[in-house]
């Protein structure tokens, strides 16, 4: 069977205005091999030629290594710095991850990577769970972080934004942030337990907005559909960070563009990477 090649038509970029030099994208489920449950979505149905990029996934090991070359021939780089993501808040250097990795190591359990080293590719899986992407606007450094309710309400995101400011030597508020794909607020259904995590520790000065993120299901006591892009824009505002855009593209109803762990459960997963090109 033959497939087209992935283009940067299969993928997204971030709508910033930053320097040329740092270059970023998140895949969809388009633009590779992997055949259903793991394909692409067209006229329809799921059909072959997905670009699935985990393992874990139940997808034909020879698939997801085509497909992840596909995404490496695509940006030039050979060798992304492929984490092991454990939804939590632990933040490492991505240049740390490939040296671990050329040397035999297991992948390094973390939710974010940051490097000013020109070549190295912060990247994240997903599906459902939101990436967000931080360069500074003259990109002296950038990272990539995976920001699920868990690690949202942990802190992956200011962590993050942390370590990128102080490889670049700005202030964290200077920073631009993408907000890649993940379920949207008209279908993420959260308990009261989820609210209660990000409400409870939100300044008083801010607790109502993190509140608002949160819309009451009607008729269900203790249900809410929550806004994963609001809740990362309050993080990012507690830092000083105003220059953020996306936050508008829904995994779960978009089916025809991204893979959602909860609308399929058997499903692949896409990436968001950032780098500085040499």
């Amino acid at each position: 069977m033959t497939f087209a090649a992935l283009t940067f038509a299969d993928v997204l970029q971030p709508d910033w205005r930053v320097a040329p030099h740092v270059r970023a994208l998140v895949t969809t489920r388009n633009g590779g091999v992997s055949l259903p449950p793991f394909g692409g979505w067209r006229d329809g149905v799921d059909q072959p030629g997905g670009l699935n990029l985990g393992w874990r996934t139940g997808d034909d090991p020879a698939h997801v290594e085509a497909n992840r070359a596909r995404l490496s021939a695509l940006v030039g780089i050979a060798e992304p710095a492929w984490l092991s993501q454990v939804h939590g808040a632990h933040v490492v250097s991505a240049d740390d991850v490939l040296a671990n990795a050329r040397a035999g190591g297991a992948p390094i359990p973390a939710d974010a990577s940051v490097t000013d080293r020109p070549g190295t590719v912060s990247i994240v899986m997903i599906a459902d769970c939101m990436p967000v992407l931080l360069c500074d606007a003259a990109g002296r450094a950038v990272g990539a972080a995976h920001a699920g309710w868990r690690g949202l309400a942990a802190g992956v995101v200011e962590n993050t934004a942390r370590r990128v400011a102080a490889l670049a030597g700005v202030a964290p508020s200077s920073l631009h942030a993408y907000l890649g794909p993940c379920i949207g607020p008209s279908t993420f259904e959260v308990g009261d337990d989820v609210r209660d995590a990000f409400v409870d520790a939100a300044d008083a000065a801010r607790r109502d907005a993190v509140a608002s993120a949160f819309a009451p299901r009607a008729q269900t006591a203790g249900k809410y559909l929550a806004d994963l892009p609001a809740l990362a824009r309050e993080r990012l505002a507690q830092l000083g960070v105003t220059q953020v855009t996306g936050g508008d593209q829904c995994t779960f109803t978009q089916r025809e563009r991204y893979y959602s762990y909860r609308r399929d459960r058997v499903t692949g997963r896409m990436a968001a990477l950032i780098w500085l090109a040499s």
